[in-house]
């Protein structure tokens, strides 16, 4: 890797890259210049697989032809539409197209910018819909730890990230938290077990603060940031009939799991149960823009039905929302998806992909392969026999990759993969040959 140049050293010190030290990105920069398809190219021409989809964006892969033709048609109709007067066209045809794919009744549809901005809107519908329905003193939310939701500040009270949000303290108020299911892992004989109590902690954290006080619960159905934390279709069954019971509105943030990642468009429709609001943005777009949305129950949406005497109307807005270039782009990318039974591919390409990563088995280093379709996460261990986490492995992971071409989402004791759903067999085998390459160099390191 060539030594950077004095410009960019002086540009990243006027920046930041994020959640990353600036120190640490100052002695090796990555400045990308291009990208292709499963693939990156940064500005010294030197060429990386894109295993992640940039961070679980680019569900289609970059430059998709059918997007950027979608992206310049538009382009040259309208490239904003007043947001306090009307919608665009294009708008309306999004929430329609979008409304078509959604399981159950989640057709109420509004765009918004990307994922902070729906799972920030999702609760402020959540707060109001109550108030307008009798139940006022509803107001407090559940979501789990080591969850991640956003960098707004409703979405960081609700994320369970520790540290990463602790030096924003102090949080906003009416948000309670309960414990994935891997935190019980050790303490059950199976997954099953441990994923039945971690669903029941739910209903008591709900009796214990009143539910008349509780609004919702929010929660990604495959848990990114806790390491792909995939829980039994059960759990969400459970969770289902907790929220039911106690008229608490669940929200599925599936800003990372949604449009085929997880072999269905929704990992709701996966699980088979279906919430009563999901959160969307990065694959809904893959890249081209800013994307998101929110999908509510469409009784839910009636409830904002009202004259301006009436007040009832959802008091809420961002400048960006419904974007006539991203709606243009959102519904290109359900068509792709749709047209080519994408979801379907993802769960071939995932079956693959997941048969490679076991593979790794052999190394002695890997305590579990999880996720769904081609969102799989690694699980490293010190050893087949302690389970130990292994941190080390971890770190040195995140060198090898990116030394051997391979853009990863590592953490100290896990990392994922999230290819493109449209990647072709010989792709998949080629991320899988990195993998592996970069997770033996990384042994070397961390196994001296």
């Amino acid at each position: 890797m060539a030594k950077p140049d004095a410009r960019t050293i002086a540009l990243l010190k006027r920046t930041f890259v994020d959640f990353q030290p600036t120190l640490d990105i100052l002695k090796k920069p990555i400045v990308f210049s291009k990208a292709k398809g499963c693939y990156y190219w940064d500005n010294q021409g030197r060429k990386y697989f894109d295993g992640i989809g940039g961070i679980f964006v680019a569900s289609l892969g970059h430059g998709h032809p059918r997007l950027l033709d979608a992206l310049r048609r538009q382009s040259e109709r309208m490239t904003f539409a007043p947001p306090l007067h009307g919608v665009s066209d294009v708008g309306l045809d999004f929430v329609e197209k979008l409304g078509s794919v959604t399981p159950g009744n989640l057709k109420f549809v509004k765009g918004f910018s990307g994922g902070s901005e729906s799972t920030e809107a999702a609760m402020k519908f959540t707060r109001q819909y109550h108030r307008q329905t009798g139940n006022p003193t509803k107001y407090k939310f559940i979501s789990r730890y080591s969850a991640y939701h956003g960098s707004t500040f409703a979405a960081m009270a609700a994320s369970g990230t520790g540290k990463r949000k602790s030096k924003f303290d102090p949080q906003m108020g009416g948000f309670l938290k309960v414990f994935p299911p891997s935190h019980y892992r050790d303490l059950f004989p199976t997954w099953a077990e441990a994923c039945r109590f971690a669903a029941r902690q739910l209903e008591d954290v709900i009796v214990a603060e009143d539910p008349t006080t509780v609004a919702g619960f929010i929660v990604e159905p495959i848990g990114n940031t806790g390491g792909i934390i995939t829980p039994t279709e059960e759990y969400y069954e459970i969770i289902r009939d907790i929220c039911t019971r106690h008229n608490v509105t669940l929200i599925f943030d599936e800003v990372i799991t949604g449009f085929a990642k997880t072999g269905s468009m929704f990992a709701a429709q996966t699980f088979g149960v279906t919430p009563d609001i999901i959160c969307s943005g990065k694959g809904l777009s893959s890249g081209v823009l800013p994307l998101g949305a929110l999908m509510a129950r469409e009784d839910m949406g009636e409830t904002f039905l009202g004259t301006a005497e009436q007040e009832v109307h959802f008091s809420h807005g961002n400048t960006y929302a419904n974007n006539p270039l991203a709606s243009a782009v959102g519904i290109a990318v359900i068509d792709e998806i749709v047209e080519n039974k994408l979801d379907q591919r993802a769960q071939q390409l995932g079956a693959l992909l997941r048969k490679r990563l076991e593979a790794l088995r052999k190394y002695d280093c890997i305590r579990e392969v999880r996720g769904r379709g081609i969102l799989l996460g690694v699980e490293l261990a010190a050893d087949s026999k302690s389970l130990a986490p292994f941190p080390a492995l971890g770190h040195a992971l995140k060198q090898t990759a990116i030394e051997n071409g391979l853009v990863l989402r590592v953490d100290p004791t896990w990392f994922a993969v999230a290819p493109a759903v449209n990647a072709t067999e010989a792709e998949i085998e080629e991320l899988a040959d990195l993998v592996e390459k970069s997770l033996v160099d990384a042994l070397k390191i961390a196994r001296p």
